[in-house]
């Protein structure tokens, strides 16, 4: 199955026959099989849509998402019959209450930092005897990353309400450690001081949020089809218009997903080019909005990293399809029918 990115301004989106057709000015025309498709990614301003693409894609399932230039998620269409599930979600907004809301909030950030964790040592696997003083500087914040799971391993508590403040200390924590620890693998790449979630002003920081973007797509998609409520989440509080779960089931694939296809593009040598001329939302210093030729690429290493496999429940899956089985199992645990482990990349 095919995800399709639009990025280019002005373009639109319409149906031929069975045929997802882009129109493009100074372009040759651009057609998609609807039945190899599962997506659509409309990542620029500018974009019109044809309102039988629509009708069509929410028939055939095909969800169409909707990306600032910055990566960020502002709108989704699906069918509404993907909602219509009542037992899951009964169960989901019951666990907030009880033992098993604070268990899931603890697999999920353990999760997160054990793919922090793995993810350090796959970039630092060459620099052993490459470059041992950088070696040992990372292994000595993966060992404290290792002792920070551990207390995480130590909390208690009857429902998620009364240990949420310690688990989001252990969890910064961790996140202190493995973004110094990011800054000395591509010290010598790029400017890169600190994590900025949003508003953006440097190159490596507008990557990693637009490819957070894609893949908080995919995670919400894959949410709603295992019947939860994206809303309602455990590690992060509710807010109105806040998904939650979205923001907390997103945590264990973060890392083998996103910051792996960074990083490593980085370390190779790829070029993140900035929009010429480009002020976003007034911000004091300009928000680093990605290049057109920048955000295509990235798009295409995500989504081939979705396609690509790892190691899960003893068989090779593809990781889009990984995210779905676990999002399933996330569902099957609230009802009491299985357990949910954490999905851990191999490095």
């Amino acid at each position: 199955m095919e995800q399709v990115v639009v990025s280019d301004f002005g373009a639109f989106l319409g149906k031929h026959s069975e045929r997802l057709v882009i129109r493009r000015k100074d372009k040759e025309d651009e057609e998609h099989a609807l039945m190899n498709l599962d997506g659509i990614i409309v990542a620029s301003p500018g974009v019109s849509i044809s309102s039988d693409l629509i009708s069509e894609c929410t028939d055939r399932g095909i969800e169409i998402n909707f990306l600032t230039f910055s990566g960020r998620p502002f709108a989704k269409v699906v069918s509404p019959s993907l909602t219509a599930t009542v037992v899951t979600r009964r169960e989901q907004l019951s666990a907030m209450g009880d033992v098993r809301g604070l268990k899931i909030a603890l697999r999920f950030a353990g999760g997160k930092i054990r793919n922090q964790i793995n993810l350090i040592k796959y970039f630092s696997k060459h620099r052993k005897t490459a470059d041992v003083e950088a070696y040992a500087r990372l292994m000595e914040k993966v060992n404290d990353m290792e002792a920070i799971e551990g207390e995480l391993c130590e909390i208690k508590g009857e429902n998620v309400d009364g240990a949420r403040g310690s688990i989001m200390n252990l969890e910064g924590r961790a996140a202190a450690l493995y973004w110094d620890s990011v800054k000395l693998i591509i010290s010598d790449k790029g400017e890169f001081t600190k994590r900025k979630h949003r508003y953006a002003d440097d190159a490596i920081n507008a990557a990693l949020n637009y490819g957070y973007g894609i893949l908080y797509s995919q995670v919400w998609s894959a949410l709603v089809l295992a019947g939860l409520e994206p809303f309602a989440g455990f590690l992060h509080v509710d807010r109105p218009g806040k998904p939650s779960l979205v923001l907390d089931f997103i945590e264990e694939f973060r890392q083998p997903v996103v910051d792996r296809v960074v990083l490593a593009s980085i370390t190779k040598g790829f070029k993140i080019e900035r929009e010429k001329n480009v002020v976003e939302n007034g911000g004091s210093g300009g928000i680093y909005r990605l290049s057109e030729k920048t955000r295509k690429s990235l798009a295409d290493k995500v989504l081939g990293r979705l396609e690509s496999e790892e190691r899960f429940e003893r068989k090779n899956r593809k990781i889009r399809n990984i995210i779905q089985l676990q999002a399933n199992h996330l569902a099957m645990y609230f009802r009491g029918e299985r357990e949910y482990k954490p999905f851990v990349a191999s490095w």
